[in-house]
């Protein structure tokens, strides 16, 4: 029998809208699988139950005095811990803001709430939101739900695991050089890195950077569709944000994908990819050419790629960074310092080099979609590893450079600013997530996510290529437990802390 959390985020709204379920009901069954659950993964951090029970009970008589409902009307939410949240704890996994309880929630949150989402609590990230490993010294790090010894990606690897053993109905993301997409993957859920400007993002630095953009999680691309209704849309705030239809995210056209043109690569001709993963994606194709007019290998030659990434991202961690660092550089963990660090080397020159050649990239990668409506990869290039090993140090018995190289197949398709979605499509060899990387036309966001429906449609008939389901039956604690590198956390999870705490500036 299905539980109340296994319902899609769309349907459950269905149901509150139509009195047949109770905004109240549904937020105490999160709860109960939330302490079920989550011992077991970490996923969830900082929560505060009294506040969203107070707001069910709200959002419960709303409905029954048949007052006008938003999107997202009565269903729970987890907030990755890079947004600031009013009156809850907002860390960002960094010990300098372990008691940081910010004021106001940032805009996202801000119109998830708008909408009527309760926000339950805080989801899991790397610290600072640097690497794809949701591990960090303030609450410790995220299992993977199908294996909790192994990592559950990152950076919004805590949202990802939650949707994955329907902890959450709805949970946040964002996205630099792959949070979204590599923990979507890992999990077996859907994450869309929208086109920039789509979700304003007012908590960058550099807004008139496209290389961090926020984005939807869900259980399928419909939930995702739901959060984009409710989050996309202008704001002074992000520069790239522009005016749209937000409701065209609710109504996508139905899409023939006998009629698609279809490319795939297994490494952009950049990225080192484990000889798994490429086992993976050819079986993959394999079983879905059939779907498409035409489903061809396809070679890239988009230039520097990875010196161009270093230098963007090392660029934005500067503007985001300096204050701390210039006050006390022991204040940022190992990865955000090596970030600022790999800036403070860089010149004008290197800027302007970069600045030049995202450009350029984007030009070459348009030639692509002169033939083909879609271009499919791989999302991450290794099967899921121990959350002990901090990143894929070495693939195919090649080092990588530094410790977010091993992002590339991600990273290369931010240079291009085009839509990219992580679409569950079976299990690897391992029996992990595996997770289709699908990329759109320049801005097609809309186009991405009807062809996206219409795969995840057409894989949910085929046994090898749908979406997996973790059984929970058989999670075991991890071992070492998930917390072990915890070296300052707050004393209680559930952790909304009085206003008159002293709040750090948020990064």
């Amino acid at each position: 029998m299905t539980s109340i959390t296994e319902i899609s985020a769309v349907e459950l709204r269905r149901l509150i809208g139509a009195r047949e379920l109770s905004p109240v009901e549904l937020l105490e069954a999160c709860i109960a699988r939330i302490e079920q659950l989550n011992p077991y993964v970490n996923a969830i951090t900082a929560t505060w139950y009294e506040r969203a029970r107070a707001e069910a009970r709200v959002a419960e008589a709303a409905v029954l005095r048949g007052e006008p409902l938003g999107l997202l009307h009565g269903l729970p939410l987890g907030v990755k811990d890079l947004e600031p949240t009013a009156g809850l704890l907002s860390t960002q996994g960094t010990p300098n803001l372990r008691n940081n309880v910010p004021s106001r929630d940032v805009e996202l949150v801000r119109r998830l709430r708008a909408a009527g989402a309760i926000v339950v609590g805080k989801t899991n990230v790397p610290e600072m939101g640097a690497g794809a490993n949701s591990r960090n010294p303030v609450w410790g790090a995220t299992g993977n739900p199908f294996n909790p010894n192994l990592n559950a990606g990152g950076s919004s690897g805590g949202s990802a695991a939650a949707l994955a053993l329907d902890l959450l109905p709805v949970c946040t993301g964002s996205d630099t050089g792959g949070s979204l997409r590599i923990p979507a993957a890992k999990c077996g859920v859907v994450g869309m890195r929208p086109s920039p400007g789509v979700v304003p993002s007012v908590r960058k630095p550099m807004g008139f950077s496209p290389i961090s953009v926020v984005g939807p999680m869900g259980r399928d691309v419909g939930d995702a569709c739901l959060q984009l209704a409710a989050t996309a849309g202008p704001h002074a705030g992000d520069p790239l944000s522009h005016p749209l239809d937000a409701s065209a995210f609710l109504n996508l056209p139905e899409v023939d994908l006998s009629r698609l043109r279809v490319a795939w690569t297994e490494d952009f001709g950049a990225c080192d990819v484990d000889p798994l993963v490429r086992r993976a994606l050819r079986a993959r194709i394999a079983g879905v050419r059939g779907l498409f007019a035409a489903c061809d290998e396809v070679k890239f030659e988009l230039g520097e790629v990875h010196r161009c990434f270093d230098v963007l991202r090392a660029e934005a961690f500067v503007a985001g960074m300096r204050e701390t660092y210039e006050r006390d550089p022991s204040r940022l963990g190992p990865h955000p310092r090596a970030n600022y660090e790999m800036g403070m080397r860089m010149s004008l020159l290197d800027a302007a080099w970069a600045q030049t050649e995202q450009t350029r990239i984007v030009q070459r990668f348009q030639k692509v979609f002169e033939d083909y409506d879609l271009v499919l990869s791989p999302t991450t290039p290794v099967s899921p590893f121990p959350w002990t090993v901090p990143y894929a140090a070495e693939i195919d018995g090649r080092p990588q450079e530094n410790y977010y190289r091993w992002l590339a197949l991600t990273y290369v398709v931010t240079l291009t600013t085009h839509p990219a979605i992580a679409l569950p499509c079976g299990v690897d060899e391992k029996g992990m997530p595996f997770g289709l990387q699908v990329t759109g036309r320049f801005r097609g966001d809309l186009a991405l996510l009807a062809a996206s429906k219409a795969m995840e449609q057409a894989f949910a008939r085929d046994p090898a290529l749908r979406r997996p389901r973790p059984d929970v039956t058989r999670l075991r604690k991890p071992e070492p437990a998930l917390d072990s590198i915890v070296t300052a956390a707050p004393d209680d999870r559930h952790a909304h802390i009085p206003n008159d705490v002293a709040k750090a500036s948020v990064v």
